[in-house]
């Protein structure tokens, strides 16, 4: 009898820490900013995957990517990898900005690249950008007539 009840208190004691981690850890995300699905970081580099689960045939995964890279200075670029070689692989990088209190990202730069007869593409830039904003990187991976997208959370860029 006496085991029994001291099996019943450890596992009450059990579930109660159980119960106040996960309160915790729920209270602490509420707290994160979050803008068109993109978290508002001060993290160093973002990497976003693509979000669509069935490729297709010939698109088989894609990636954003922005990092900074001191004060005033963003690397932005993205890339497609097709599931084998295709006529046509693309990617198109879109970089957008906001602040805190802003409800959408606004356009900053953009370009694309193509690659015909392979099996990826990639392209990136080193930006000069204006200092106190967050940025990301948002791109869409074509394979033939396969598409994807992905988005980077957001990254603090302090000003110069």
């Amino acid at each position: 009898m006496k085991r029994r009840i001291m099996s019943v208190c450890f596992a009450l004691l059990l579930m109660t820490n159980m119960l106040l981690i996960s309160t915790t850890n729920v209270k602490a995300s509420s707290d994160d900013l979050i803008l068109d699905g993109s978290y508002l970081t001060h993290d160093e580099e973002s990497i976003g995957y693509d979000t669509k689960i069935t490729r297709g045939e010939d698109l088989l995964t894609g990636y954003s990517k922005c990092v900074e890279l001191g004060p005033g200075k963003l690397y932005a670029g993205g890339t497609t990898i097709a599931a084998h070689t295709v006529a046509s692989v693309q990617v198109a990088v879109i970089v957008e900005r906001a602040q805190e209190d802003d409800t959408e990202w606004s356009y900053y730069d953009s370009w694309q690249k193509e690659n015909l007869n392979m099996d990826r593409v990639a392209s990136n830039r080193s930006l000069d950008v204006e200092g106190g904003y967050y940025y990301r990187v948002r791109c869409t991976h074509a394979a033939n007539s396969d598409m994807s997208s992905s988005f980077t959370d957001g990254i603090y860029i302090e000003e110069p």
